[in-house]
């Protein structure tokens, strides 16, 4: 039956691709074989993972696009470099996201609140609506959005994030009868991952907090969202859609 996990001539778009789960994603994804878009605010960033990607692949093709995907122009303009590169897309992933810190909710100011929102829910709306067109009027995708424990079990501290992402979760299941058959659309619900985030994080109160009531006992590693992500973007999941999949180390 062969590998169902093989991405071999796909053309994958990562946001938020340059650290982090997107990092992984992408590395995994030129490892199964897809050519690869790198999309985050930085341009340097992504300039020099597509270079890591091209020296550890040398039969794969990385483009790094700077593009804020909370601003509609900047979602246009990553399509457009994408098909005007490659020619078409066959997976996007949404994982650009932010959830800055504040010290009450009285002092989330209108701008935090709507950059926010636009970051974690317009910018992938935006996207989906655009690739997902253009996947559904010729061969298909998979889309594949990063959504977060937090959408299910909000917490005081992640409220607008929180709301975000169950506006995400939402439109995954919008976008999955949207563009079916031919556009395959999930989300994975992601816990805890110790990336560059968790630099913020009282880790001696996060370990303690997960050793108590998490099925593992600790957080994710960036590397440990690939085998949800290669399935969603592979054949693997051909009859999967509209699925939120939660990799969560078993959250309460």
């Amino acid at each position: 039956m062969g590998n169902r996990f093989d991405l071999s001539g796909k053309i994958a778009v990562v946001t938020g691709g340059s650290r982090g789960m997107g990092r992984e994603m992408v590395l995994a994804f030129a490892e199964s074989g897809a050519d690869v878009v790198i999309a985050s605010r930085k341009l340097d960033a992504c300039e020099a993972l597509a270079a890591e990607v091209t020296a550890r692949f040398p039969d794969r093709r990385a483009l790094a696009v700077a593009a804020h995907v909370g601003r509609w122009e900047d979602c246009n303009r990553l399509a457009d470099a994408a098909y005007d590169h490659f020619g078409r897309v066959d997976v996007l992933v949404n994982n650009a996201g932010m959830s800055p810190l504040y010290e009450s909710l009285v002092d989330v100011s209108e701008e935090l609140y709507d950059k926010v929102l636009s970051v974690n829910l317009k910018g992938p709306f935006r996207l989906m609506a655009l690739v997902g067109d253009r996947m559904a009027q010729g061969d298909g995708g998979s889309i594949i959005n990063v959504s977060s424990i937090a959408s299910i079990r909000p917490t005081p501290v992640e409220t607008a994030y929180a709301a975000a992402k169950a506006g995400l979760n939402a439109l995954t299941v919008a976008y999955a009868h949207a563009y079916g058959p031919k556009v395959r659309v999930n989300c994975i619900v992601a816990g805890p991952f110790l990336t560059d985030i968790s630099k913020a994080w009282d880790l001696d109160v996060f370990n303690a907090r997960v050793q108590a009531s998490y099925a593992l006992g600790r957080g994710g590693q960036p590397d440990e969202i690939v085998g949800a992500a290669l399935y969603f973007a592979s054949d693997a999941s051909s009859y999967t859609t509209g699925a939120l999949l939660r990799i969560d180390g078993g959250a309460p």
